[in-house]
């Protein structure tokens, strides 16, 4: 029988939320988090058919939610436009003159984007795309920078009940061609160049690669961004600003069918064949409204920046969709966090007088291993909450973000969510939860998760298990994209008509999440399940430590050894006894069985453009094997050829 993950980690900070800030919150209290949830779990159709109110129906629902397990309809019979929502219903009062996007190119280059300016954008570029022969329910594929175009495209393909899919403008010309073939797409929106780390990245060169040889593809849009010389295929290819001229402002948006899909987004499968994940609109859009509002306490006045790129599901939901359905001013920001220096978040920070700041632990790393120099040359004092977003904290990182950015009075929310779930689902309420670094804390409203073992029956407090969700939300996926089967198997086959996460987790005494991250990174030492999150984050409590990733390789007695890879912090040399004190840390904070068999010293560590560490690459190289998976998303890949020869 397979064994619970066993969770060694303790942690007892608590911080609870700052009197004065919960004093204006939406959610001001636990105990009216804790009544509202219940509530919300007792009713969930009253709760979320009150939050889908808030929003301008063409059509009332006839029914709320229609469970045909694993299969779910939201607000069945209703009828609404996406783009409307985060444009249309805002003219009407005061927010038309407010920014609605404030963006920064890497290059230096700024612009502000009223909503009634974006709206007017939108219009003309959705009559571009109806122009161009793209109608109701076609699919295009958007290959941008994070430009307000990307946005601008995004919400055109929304008003007129075209499907997008953003593609990340760190893929290659086959990742492009794999996700066309995958969804049939008739059109692709792209730039000429973007901007990254000074250079320029060629995306109208990776689109024509992408082209080669078959495809459904008949029409390109092209976007002048960095007047870098590009071929134009007559009869295929126009330019965005030429198509421009042929159009008006006047575009009513399409009233779309409440379950009528929005977009679809590709997310890397075990099978190494991409899952398109697809999602609709108004399930979607109640989910993302509702989490930006409480999650991000947003405020009328709030600068609001999630750091992530729009070609990320957190690109989608909280840098576009769910700040604009809110009425916020979203900032954008092209390029890299250290270009020209390390200190460009925290320029851009003071700047525009930034409130609200999203962003992912694997920064946060970079930022503590960059030192805090870079931060104290700029004025924080405008951000009055942070959040963390795309994999579990380390409580020394999330230390560091509360004192060093946060100036020790900022609530942090360490939010819990995938790009299946669309939305946020495990958070801290920044008014009402006390938060312990480390922990996402307690579910979003109408988010009913439990910890399981194997035969799915609720595990006792502090025992590690899967996550699993037991009940459907609005915002979840509704299938894999022409692939209902693998939908079912992938999702809901473990744990019937209970959505399984694929993540490891445990629940402590006062009912909070710790996230232990991928049930695929658990290691097996000795007949221990140790998840790979907790060795990490004893590491990243030594202060020399400024990153790590622990990954298993085949062990003759042990099953799997631990290789851990250490990223020092600025200034410090790795020296063998480096090694063994660090082997020591880890056996002090979690236990013998954790110890590392290797420590390597690394420079950095093989990461996406969006942050992630590539722990599959790590594995290949721990276990003395020749890289061979895809490498086309690493931010540098300079750090594989220096990690192959790590040993110093």
């Amino acid at each position: 029988m397979e064994k619970n993950i066993e969770s060694h980690l303790k942690e007892t900070r608590v911080f609870k939320p700052a009197r004065s800030f919960a004093a204006k919150a939406l959610v001001g209290s636990l105990q009216q988090y804790r009544r509202m949830h219940r509530d919300s779990i007792r009713q969930p159709e009253k709760f979320w058919a009150r939050e889908a109110r808030e929003l301008t129906w063409q059509k009332p629902w006839k029914k709320v939610l229609e469970w045909k397990p694993p299969f779910a309809k939201w607000f069945v019979g209703g009828k609404l436009n996406l783009a409307e929502n985060c444009l249309d219903r805002h003219l009407q009062g005061p927010r038309r003159n407010k920014a609605a996007i404030i963006w920064e190119g890497e290059p230096g280059e700024k612009r502000v984007l009223t909503y009634q300016q974006l709206h007017r954008d939108v219009c003309r570029f959705a009559n571009v795309l109806k122009r161009n022969k793209i109608r109701k329910g076609d699919r295009v594929i958007i290959y941008l920078p994070t430009i307000p175009e990307a946005a601008i495209a995004m919400l055109a393909c929304a008003r007129i009940g075209a499907v997008h899919s953003v593609v990340f403008g760190g893929f290659s010309a086959d990742s492009i061609r794999d996700r066309i073939a995958d969804c049939g797409a008739t059109a692709v929106i792209t730039a000429d160049g973007g901007y990254r780390r000074g250079a320029i990245v060629p995306l109208k060169h990776n689109v024509d690669e992408a082209l080669k040889g078959e495809t459904t593809i008949k029409r390109v849009i092209v976007f002048r961004r960095a007047g870098n010389d590009v071929h134009i295929e007559q009869g295929r290819d126009v330019w965005w600003h030429r198509e421009l001229e042929y159009v008006d402002a006047h575009c009513p948006p399409v009233a779309l069918a409440s379950e009528h899909p929005l977009y679809i987004l590709y997310t890397s499968g075990s099978t190494g064949k991409p899952k398109g994940i697809l999602h609709t609109t108004g399930g979607y859009l109640v989910g993302i409204h509702s989490t930006s509002k409480y999650v991000f306490d947003l405020r009328e006045d709030d600068i609001y920046w999630c750091t992530a790129d729009v070609g990320w599901v957190t690109g989608h939901s909280y840098v576009v969709y769910g700040p604009l359905a809110a009425g916020a001013t979203t900032l954008m920001y092209e390029g890299a966090p250290n270009w020209p220096e390390p200190d460009r978040f925290w320029r851009i920070i003071e700047e525009y007088a930034v409130s609200i700041l999203y962003t992912a632990p694997t920064a946060i790393r970079a930022f503590i291993r960059w030192g805090d120099q870079w931060v104290k040359k700029h004025d924080l004092s405008s951000l009055r909450l942070l959040g963390t977003v795309g994999e579990p904290i380390n409580p020394e990182a999330w230390m560091w973000y509360r004192k060093t950015i946060g100036g020790g009075r900022c609530p942090i929310v360490d939010t819990w969510w995938q790009t299946e779930t669309g939305a946020i689902m495990i958070t801290p309420l920044p008014g009402a939860i006390p938060t312990k670094p480390g922990s996402a804390t307690l579910p979003f409203f109408g988010v009913d998760a439990a910890v399981v073992d194997a035969k799915g029956k609720e595990v006792p407090p502090n025992v590690g298990g899967k996550l699993i969700i037991r009940r459907p939300w609005p915002a979840m996926l509704r299938s894999i994209y022409g692939d209902k089967p693998r939908y079912k198997k992938q999702y809901w086959s473990e744990f019937k008509n209970n959505y399984f996460t694929g993540d490891g987790a445990r629940r402590d005494k006062d009912g909070y999440f710790w996230i232990v991250g991928r049930i695929d990174d658990v290691l097996n030492v000795a007949g221990h399940r140790l998840g790979t999150s907790e060795i990490e984050s004893a590491l990243v409590s030594h202060p020399q430590v400024a990153e790590a990733a622990a990954v298993g390789r085949p062990d003759e007695l042990k099953g799997q050894g631990v290789v851990v890879f250490v990223t020092l912090k600025s200034g410090v040399k790795p020296t063998p006894s480096l090694k063994e004190e660090l082997r020591r840390h880890v056996g002090q904070h979690i236990g013998a069985i954790a110890k590392p068999d290797e420590v390597r010293f690394a420079e950095a560590l093989p990461k996406t453009r969006s942050g992630k560490i590539m722990r599959r690459l790590l594995k290949e190289i721990a276990s003395g094997k020749t890289v061979t998976g895809d490498t086309t998303t690493l931010e540098d890949f300079s750090v594989l050829a220096k990690l192959g020869s790590a040993e110093e």
